[in-house]
């Protein structure tokens, strides 16, 4: 079998059993995790942001998240999603004064430089809902990872209410690439795009450099 297309079929069967797993336990606002400590070092080396600036865009995520359950508690079900210092949110409030209040709350938030506000103004998804936009998330990594001309941990993938969200620091040439690959993606209803937008030029420094081969 083409090595491609059985990594792409690997992490998608990975995804699928992860969401499995937690499709019992799965609540609000409760982060899915893939892969242990190396996996996660692997992706911070490759990320395209500061070491400095990812751990600052948890930060970001875990404050805002405490300041939103402790303003509203139950009654709405929000996610955050920082990328330097961007805010996303999706999830749901019952009307259109929580949705800005949530907004303007978070924009207090300690580092936040903006918010991208797109809570939804309806009832809790239910579970087999949250679990569609999981799955969703999985086969848009799953086709970015199978692009060669790609690097997928350049990406954040969200999905909300069948809705792909794509943030990152891309060129225009991967911007478009990678919203033509979510929008062919099975269950994608519309895709939203998040991007800091670099050049190619900046792209090249951001490579890590390649060891010169030893001599002989």
């Amino acid at each position: 079998m083409n090595p491609s297309i059985f990594k792409r079929r690997l992490f998608a069967v990975g995804f699928t059993v992860a969401v499995i797993g937690v499709a019992g336990s799965l609540t609000a606002c409760v982060p899915l995790v893939i892969g242990g400590a190396a996996a996660g070092t692997a992706l911070v080396a490759t990320d395209r942001r500061t070491a400095g600036a990812q751990l600052e865009d948890q930060g970001i995520e875990l404050r805002a998240l405490s300041e939103v359950r402790n303003t509203f508690g139950t009654r709405v079900r929000v996610n955050t999603v920082s990328f330097n210092r961007q805010v996303l949110l999706t999830g749901e409030v019952p009307n259109v004064q929580d949705k800005q209040a949530v907004e303007d709350l978070v924009k207090k938030v300690e580092n936040v430089d903006s918010v991208v506000n797109e809570l939804g103004i309806r009832s809790t998804p239910s579970l087999a809902d949250r679990s569609g936009d999981l799955l969703i998330t999985g086969r848009v990594k799953a086709a970015i990872l199978d692009a060669r001309d790609l690097q997928s941990n350049a990406f954040k993938v969200v999905t909300a209410n069948n809705t792909v969200y794509l943030m990152g620091r891309v060129t225009k040439r991967e911007s478009d690439r990678v919203t033509t690959i979510a929008r062919g993606t099975s269950g994608v209803s519309r895709v939203v795009r998040i991007f800091e937008t670099i050049s190619e030029e900046e792209l090249l420094r951001l490579q890590p450099s390649r060891a010169a081969p030893a001599k002989t």
